[in-house]
């Protein structure tokens, strides 16, 4: 089956407008789907291809990249016999595969890219962590674009409702309601999402197999294969991440999901733990968010690193993640999620799916907290904040039988001249009520 993803117009915009003058660096997670959609655009978009996967790259291979360079027509001639793939001038792609394993072809791309015969298309993750880095110079002739779990549009695509979000965005843009059966039905999808995830392999297991139980045994073995990503790559402080990865799920659980870097131990500081924060969020396994102290100077001029929340990059690994400990069969998640009768405390499900959906949106996460502890009546935390034409939007993300909005609405008299609309994200069809809009949470990805 072929997944449709949207990055692949990004790649095709990148060909017509560089035309060989710039390499494209394509940042993703393990495991997103960048090494399939690279050679389907390579497949499709050129005369040849040139594919090399430099986790897997033998000495022989790599040996050109040392020796050879100095005269290219000699290099491409044993790369063209090495793959027995025929170079075509400026019809040709290259594609460096998990390139951080191998910064020697990253360094080379201003030399090839100079060369203009032929396109290269880098893809990686972890790639600005010391050891990638380290003894290259990173070229200025590369583009990048970051890749992430598909979302719910591309999920819809795969499992055939391919006019749903079509008629999703006409009523986003016009805020209309759906109708209630309608709602229904989206919100049932909506929620096969959220098990499932946007892994490719977890989404092709559960179509495939029409099984919740088939995508979770996906899920376990990406999860198992970012463990040992930790321990092989995470020199020196693997002990650290792996402390910060596994305790995610116990910190989105608390009512305030600020996370406690204290959970880690009780002497634990912040400054300690830096570069494992760092090494999640460069690999992009974590999405995190940041307090924005003053909305009204700016969400990135005001963002307070010591406060910050930590969400799994993709949701359908967190509701596994979550209860690694528990067989399938045991999982009552997954009940619950599907039938819609989430605690608050699985609430974390819901904020986690629209970090996730404001991501692949381009949004940097913010959100705003504020707390004094003599005046309770000042005390605020809005979920998310982001710019909209020049404004700031707060996001709540409520239960569908919430009953009040204090926070939203205190935050919205504090900083009424700096704000645009507000949104609450809810499990119900959209309304607009006290000024405030209601989406469904699905319409996140409209945001």
């Amino acid at each position: 089956m072929v997944l449709k993803r949207k990055i692949y117009n990004e790649l095709l915009d990148w060909k017509n407008e560089s035309n060989g003058a710039t390499a494209l660096l394509v940042k993703g997670a393990r495991r997103v789907g960048k090494s399939y959609i690279c050679r389907k655009f390579g497949e499709a978009e050129y005369g040849s291809m040139v594919f090399i996967d430099f986790s897997n790259a033998d000495n022989t291979l790599k040996d050109f990249f040392y020796k050879d360079t100095y005269n290219l027509d000699i290099f491409f001639a044993k790369i063209s016999a090495y793959h027995d793939v025929p170079l075509r001038e400026r019809n040709t792609l290259f594609v460096f595969d998990e390139v951080q394993s191998f910064p020697r072809a990253r360094q080379l791309i201003k030399h090839l890219v100079a060369d203009g015969r032929y396109d290269y298309i880098e893809t990686g993750s972890l790639l600005s962590i010391k050891q990638n880095v380290k003894d290259i110079l990173i070229p200025s002739e590369e583009d990048d674009i970051e890749m992430h779990p598909m979302d719910f549009e591309e999920f819809l695509w795969a499992i055939g409702a391919d006019t749903t979000p079509q008629l999703l965005q006409s009523c986003f843009e016009q805020k209309m309601p759906l109708g209630q059966a309608l709602h229904r039905k989206v919100m049932n999808d909506f929620r096969q999402y959220i098990l499932v995830g946007g892994m490719p392999q977890s989404l092709l297991a559960y179509i495939n197999d029409k099984d919740f139980a088939a995508a979770d045994k996906a899920k376990r073995r990406i999860l198992s294969l970012y463990r040992k990503d930790i321990a092989r790559f995470a020199q020196g402080y693997e002990s650290k991440v792996s402390a910060i990865f596994d305790t995610i799920p116990g910190q989105l659980s608390k009512k305030e999901k600020k996370y406690r870097i204290t959970s880690l131990g009780k002497n634990a500081r912040l400054r300690e733990y830096e570069d494992a924060f760092m090494w999640l969020a460069d690999g992009m396994i974590t999405n995190p968010c940041f307090n924005a102290t003053d909305p009204n100077a700016g969400l990135s001029l005001s963002l307070d690193h010591r406060t910050h929340k930590l969400y799994m990059a993709d949701t359908g690994l967190l509701v596994t993640h979550a209860f690694a400990d528990k067989s399938f069969s045991d999982n009552d998640l997954y009940k619950a999620i599907l039938l819609d009768r989430l605690s608050i405390n699985e609430g974390m499900i819901m904020e986690n799916v629209v970090a996730q959906m404001l991501r692949s949106s381009g949004h940097r996460l913010f959100f705003y907290s504020r707390s004094d502890s003599d005046n309770h009546s000042s005390r605020m935390e809005i979920d998310f904040l982001i710019r909209g034409d020049k404004k700031i939007c707060p996001i709540e993300v409520k239960s569908s039988n919430y009953r009040k909005h204090s926070s939203l609405d205190k935050f919205r008299q504090k900083f009424k001249h700096a704000l645009g609309d507000a949104y609450i994200l809810y499990g119900k069809d959209l309304m607009i009520k006290e000024g405030i809009i209601h989406l469904p949470l699905y319409m996140a990805m409209f945001l």
